[in-house]
């Protein structure tokens, strides 16, 4: 039920300047975001290709999955207004389960293939804050796939703060699940939570652990 999809990063000035210095500065963010997400594509490639066992290398590819995605920011967005109506103590539990389904979900993606191949298509700058950088991910017996990764300027690091996947952009279709969830719950947070939990119990059951 709960599925994929995370990406952003730029900035800009003003006016006489605007024929030279603005479209510098867009395409040195431009730049900035496609050189974090190549770096963070060879991590992951350089995990994923190495002579290990499969566990193994869905824990390294987490670990550079972390390091990666905004994961609060994204969390927080995907609960959106539902975030305040919250208790603590289910906020608190809800971004525990966030990060644990989307890590699992983005993991089992990257994670248990061997002979990958990581190249960067087209980058385009979305708006003063945000970039779009197009990947190919290529695997043996498999037809090749992209992903788009938008990239933001998270606490002045560059961070994954969406995926997009065959057009289908993970934290809109995350937040539309979600909140379709406490909906018919009477607006209450519990039973999504009950679900996080149902949905990580069962990638665990797939990946054998």
């Amino acid at each position: 039920m709960f599925r994929r999809s995370l990406l952003a990063t730029a900035m800009a000035t003003p006016a006489l300047l605007a024929l030279g210095a603005r479209p510098a500065r867009a395409e040195m963010d431009i730049t900035r975001a496609a050189s974090f997400i190549e770096t963070t594509g060879q991590e992951l490639v350089a995990v994923i290709n190495a002579n290990q066992a499969v566990a193994q290398r869905r824990q390294r590819v987490a670990a550079v999955l972390r390091k990666a995605v905004d994961v609060d920011g994204v969390g927080r967005f995907i609960l959106g207004r539902w975030w305040r109506t919250a208790s603590p103590a289910e906020q608190q539990e809800y971004m525990k389960l966030f990060e644990e389904t989307l890590i699992r979900n983005l993991s089992a993606r990257f994670g248990e293939y061997e002979g990958v191949r990581f190249s960067l298509g087209r980058s385009q700058q979305r708006t003063e804050d945000d970039a779009l950088v197009n990947t190919i991910i290529e695997r043996p017996n498999s037809a090749a796939f992209s992903l788009d990764w938008r990239v933001g300027d998270v606490g002045g690091q560059p961070k994954v703060v969406d995926v997009i996947a065959e057009g289908t952009s993970l934290r809109l279709t995350q937040r539309s699940e979600y909140s379709a969830v406490i909906s018919r719950n009477g607006g209450k947070v519990a039973p999504l939570l009950d679900a996080m939990r149902n949905q990580i119990a069962q990638l665990a059951a797939r990946e054998g652990r």
